[in-house]
């Protein structure tokens, strides 16, 4: 496999920066930042044809990505969303869109009527501002997802946070029943 399988750069850098540092000998700020440089020692140490991987590598990584996964600057890189390690990462919250979609499966729906949408194993719910990618993440749990309808203007009204992931992603440390509608 060639140095620049930028897939597999992009999945080896979504394990470090989102899932297990410690397992790269990475250390995270408050905010999810870790220096360029510490990142790329950690995944040089990984494959032997990567032992020429420069920031040029991962500026193309994140160039190339359809999704905005990760951002480099002042020397430092970080996963935008998506991290299951311990603790959380800050966020500043921001006004999100009058509605949000989430997609999860059928099974799921009796559960977040009652306690509404939970992050289970990761830091905070992530929300879609597009129903037909909420779609495509509920494929990933299901062939028929369940796609429910966040009230994120009503939410945000009863002062519940949402922050900005991405483009394509918003986080939510809770959505509470009452602001979600299951379409259909």
């Amino acid at each position: 496999m060639p140095r620049t399988d930028l897939t597999a750069i992009s999945r080896t850098l979504a394990h470090a920066l989102r899932h297990e540092p410690w397992l790269y000998e990475l250390e995270l700020d408050a905010e999810g930042w870790t220096p360029v440089e510490a990142a790329l020692a950690a995944l040089r140490a990984e494959r032997p044809e990567w032992q020429d991987l420069t920031a040029v590598d991962f500026a193309e990584v994140i160039r190339s990505s359809a999704k905005k996964r990760y951002e480099m600057a002042g020397g430092n890189i970080r996963a935008l969303y998506g991290h299951s390690i311990p603790g959380k990462l800050a966020r500043t919250a921001a006004p999100p869109p009058d509605r949000l979609f989430h997609g999860t499966a059928p099974g799921a729906l009796d559960a977040i009527r009652r306690t509404g949408l939970q992050p289970m194993a990761r830091q905070y719910v992530h929300l879609s501002p597009e129903r037909a990618d909420a779609v495509a993440v509920g494929r990933r749990k299901h062939p028929q997802p369940v796609i429910l309808l966040v009230d994120a203007a009503g939410a945000t009204g009863a002062g519940i946070p949402f922050y900005v992931g991405n483009d394509k992603v918003w986080l939510a440390d809770t959505v509470p029943a009452r602001f979600i509608t299951a379409e259909g």
